[in-house]
């Protein structure tokens, strides 16, 4: 590793290279981990579902049996009766009535037990207290753990026994109509599911910390207490999402769950601790830092390797580039090189030396070659004075006969070369739009009632800087290819407007449009960066005259129009 050390450009490199591998490292390591938690905390999301919808579940089949049970109260005449002697004051009065009205040949109906073997049988324990209720009072029916009833009479609807505590359970009431006249109520019964039971059949669930919490703040824990407290649930349950990550200060960090029931007013709060998820899985997370060191470790031994051979073949390259300064192109590679891909390198570096060598003296004879046809060519131009004076004497001459139309498009015409000659290279966009509104001119003497344009560009557009001349053969393009002379409304309509972080130019005619396998090869030509020949030679010119101006802020696009003719769009972006 020493021999690549003492080289400035591979001891940076290097240094590069291993904060780039730490980084990626560091990365991959964290993203593995990350999704391994997000896995454990989708599984305790899950465990947190399936625990929500077995109490939902519970919970409805617990007032379905209490529902049950109301409609069995109304179809039995006898039990009716009995629960109309429990609402007495007393027990003695209780037992007093249902003596004194029973039949002999007639077996006794006792409301509590019929309600203990057919309703709390049936809800497995849930139910642990009947109540009803009188303007006067309450009489109580009470189930202990196994199944005993205990009775308390005339116990005052404002008792501490009959506040609604989540400790204690979910109150579902239901009134008690007359049989004979339903809109009279006679009491209320309340029927307490209790939270004791009721909870105690999700404690099989991998749940990390879960409770109940009522409306008005108060907490039932159900399991969680030896890492978890309740102030921990009253914040997660003062969220407005139904899950995320919260901190509950420094390094305590959990993940929530709230289920709002549908049945009962509280919600279902679940936590998952991740300080101590990841004390129980500390063992993976271990691992995946180990491998992830390991094939850092791994990764920079194998890059000094090759960078060790690298500084030798460096070496080699800069020798051969001293050969180049003194003008030596003998073939020197070492031999040692020739069998392996150095080898190559240093023969395709002096190959490309030779052939540096005969592409300048090429380019060389192709300068000298171009600058002897531009003096050809400037000698064979035509005197622009003489044009001019040539184009007035024709035009007096129309005037002299009457012709006006003839001298307007002469005199039109003169104009237009004048500006094309004398105006610099580059101009305004307002400036080019004279230019084509006097080509335009002429084309529309040359078909008199066949050919009309329109110019509609906004004021923004017209100070804008743009190369000379090249709206021009956009309009020729339409002469040449979409002109219909038998038709008695030729249009070329050019707009222009300013659009957020823009200005767009729009070429629109009603002639003739392109087929779509042309239109594909225009597009192609367009965009092509080789200097093949193509035959949109006019559009390909405009195209590369206007990339060359406005670089990345030009793009053209060409298309058909959806009824007739074709749409060239010129887009220059601002900035």
């Amino acid at each position: 590793m020493g021999s690549f050390w003492q080289i400035k450009i591979y001891r940076s490199k290097f240094i590069a290279y291993t904060v780039f591998v730490v980084t990626i490292g560091l990365v991959l390591g964290l993203m593995t981990c990350a999704v391994l938690i997000y896995q454990w905390i989708e599984s305790a999301r899950n465990e947190a579902v399936s625990a929500f919808g077995r109490v939902e579940s519970e919970l409805q089949y617990d007032t379905d049996r209490i529902e049950a049970y109301m409609q069995r109260i109304y179809s039995n005449d006898r039990l009716m009766t009995d629960v109309r002697y429990f609402l007495g004051n007393t027990a003695e009065g209780y037992l007093t009535s249902r003596l004194e009205y029973s039949l002999y040949n007639e077996p006794l109906v006792s409301f509590p037990e019929d309600m203990r073997a057919f309703l709390y049988s049936s809800m497995k324990g849930d139910l642990t207290q009947v109540s009803l209720h009188t303007e006067n009072g309450a009489n109580i029916v009470r189930f202990s753990d196994s199944g005993n009833v205990s009775f308390r009479f005339g116990v005052p609807n404002t008792d501490e026994i009959f506040r609604e505590k989540i400790e204690k359970g979910f109150v579902y009431r239901k009134k008690l109509s007359d049989p004979n006249q339903i809109s009279r109520q006679i009491g209320e019964f309340r029927f307490l599911i209790g939270s004791e039971p009721l909870f105690r059949k999700i404690l099989g669930y991998k749940l990390d910390i879960a409770a109940a919490v009522s409306s008005s703040g108060e907490v039932y824990m159900i399991s969680g207490m030896d890492h978890g407290t309740k102030e921990m649930v009253l914040r997660a349950a003062e969220e407005t999402r139904s899950s995320g990550f919260s901190s509950l200060g420094g390094l305590k960090n959990v993940f929530f769950m709230n289920f709002q029931s549908t049945k009962f007013d509280y919600r279902l709060v679940m936590l998952v601790d991740l300080s101590h998820l990841m004390r129980q899985k500390a063992g993976i997370l271990i691992t995946i830092v180990g491998s992830v060191l390991l094939a850092m470790i791994s990764v920079l031994l194998l890059i000094g390797y090759n960078m060790r051979d690298d500084a030798r073949f460096l070496r080699h390259i800069i020798n051969s580039i001293k050969r180049v300064k003194t003008a030596d192109f003998t073939p020197n590679s070492p031999a040692r090189y020739r069998r392996n891909e150095y080898g190559m390198i240093a023969r395709e570096l002096d190959d490309m030396v030779h052939e540096l060598d005969k592409h300048i003296r090429t380019e060389y004879l192709l300068k000298l070659k171009q600058q002897e046809t531009e003096m050809k060519a400037l000698q064979h131009q035509i005197n622009p004075h003489f044009l001019y004076n040539t184009l007035e004497s024709i035009r007096s001459t129309a005037l002299l006969h009457r012709d006006v139309d003839t001298a307007d498009a002469i005199a039109t015409l003169g104009s237009l070369y004048r500006d094309i000659v004398h105006k610099d290279n580059i101009i305004t966009i307002g400036e080019e739009l004279e230019l084509l509104q006097k080509f335009l001119s002429i084309m529309e003497l040359k078909y008199p009632g066949r050919f009309y344009y329109q110019i509609d560009v906004e004021e923004p557009l017209l100070a804008i800087s743009t190369v000379k001349f090249w709206m021009q053969p956009l309009a020729e393009n339409f002469f040449v290819h979409g002109f219909n002379p038998s038709s008695e409304f030729n249009l070329l309509v050019v707009n222009g407007w300013e659009e957020d972080g823009r200005f767009v130019l729009e070429f629109v005619d009603n002639g003739k449009r392109i087929p779509e396998a042309r239109l594909e090869e225009i597009r192609g030509s367009l965009y092509s960066r080789d200097d093949a020949p193509v035959r949109s030679i006019g559009l390909r010119n405009v195209y590369t005259r206007l990339s060359f101006f406005y670089g990345d802020a030009f793009r053209m696009e060409i298309e058909n129009n959806e009824e007739a003719g074709v749409k060239i769009t010129v887009i220059i972006s601002k900035g």
